[in-house]
């Protein structure tokens, strides 16, 4: 008799292969001989020369494997780490923080490769062929063009009132002010990837602070919530690959939400306290970087207001 199909089985099933740790596979005890040192052992990789026991004669497979290798997409471990990424993100960074470096793609490499898969799809490498993103005027360019505009000429002047003082914002402080927003801009321009990582070492100061003593890993230390969120990242640029190349731009800003369920998963809080303690996280991150800026401004300013 056919055995009736239970949802509820199937996902209890589901929900414990994904918190169970990953399994190594038992080593075969087969005896191989190394093509390159001729040592007789037993196991995958030889133990004189750690060449590993697969290496055959040439073929189009091999040719095929040797060529996706020489771009960072040979290892099997590549199409499993993204694959675990998808469906247990949180349990994956736990597996790797735990030891398991070898059964996964090394975050940093596969950081670099994902930028590089997403800056092709965005530029074109979709169903529609097309740039998803217009690069033909920076957004200072716009910026500096609305407030023109907004003021009817460039000659009127920008009035700020800090503690009963009034002050004019003329247009060398307006200058001074676009060219270094423009330069924050062509190198966030010129250097993606650079960029990314520097705000990813933000953003994880912010959050390890209110997930330094999580209850999976109590002890957590930094360089580890840091290696956390760079797997993290490459859970969200693998969504945003796939949502850009169906041209889903909307969706793919959407994904970032996703972000959450690793962030649950490997640190075992609840939904709720994982929710709170992103968005104080991020309100304190993004009320010091306002704070910066204004006051990064008034320095300018006063600067410009001296040497006029």
């Amino acid at each position: 008799m056919k055995k009736k199909f239970n949802l509820k089985e199937k996902i209890q099933q589901f929900r414990a292969w994904r918190e169970r740790p990953r399994e190594v596979a038992p080593m075969s005890q087969e005896e191989h001989e190394c093509l390159n040192c001729h040592d007789h052992y037993t196991g995958r990789f030889c133990p004189r020369c750690g060449q590993a026991a697969t290496t055959s004669r040439f073929s189009m497979k091999v040719a095929a494997e040797n060529f996706a290798e020489a771009y960072g997409m040979g290892e099997r471990g590549m199409f499993r780490t993204i694959l675990e990424l998808i469906l247990r993100p949180g349990y994956l960074i736990l597996d790797y923080l735990r030891g398991m470096r070898v059964s996964y793609y090394a975050p940093f490499k596969m950081f670099f490769l994902l930028f590089a898969i997403s800056t092709l799809v965005t530029h074109g490498l979709n169903i529609k062929g097309q740039a998803l993103y217009d690069d033909s005027e920076t957004s200072v360019q716009n910026l500096e063009k609305e407030i023109d505009e907004k003021s009817g000429s460039t000659e009127e002047q920008d009035v700020l009132e800090i503690e009963g003082e009034t002050f004019k914002f003329s247009d060398r402080t307006k200058a001074i002010v676009y060219k270094i927003f423009d330069r924050m801009e062509r190198f966030e321009k010129r250097f993606p990837s650079i960029n990314t990582l520097i705000l990813l070492m933000i953003v994880s100061g912010f959050l390890y602070l209110f997930f330094r003593h999580c209850p999976k890993i109590p002890d957590l230390r930094y360089p580890e919530f840091f290696m956390a969120l760079l797997y993290i990242a490459n859970m969200y640029t693998v969504y945003s690959i796939v949502f850009d190349f169906f041209c889903l731009s909307k969706l793919s800003s959407y994904s970032i939400f996703l972000t959450l369920i690793p962030l649950k998963q490997m640190s075992g809080y609840s939904w709720l306290r994982t929710t709170m303690k992103t968005v104080a996280a991020s309100l304190i991150m993004f009320g010091l970087l306002v704070l910066l800026i204004i006051l990064g401004i008034l320095v300018i300013f006063l600067i410009a207001k001296r040497g006029a």
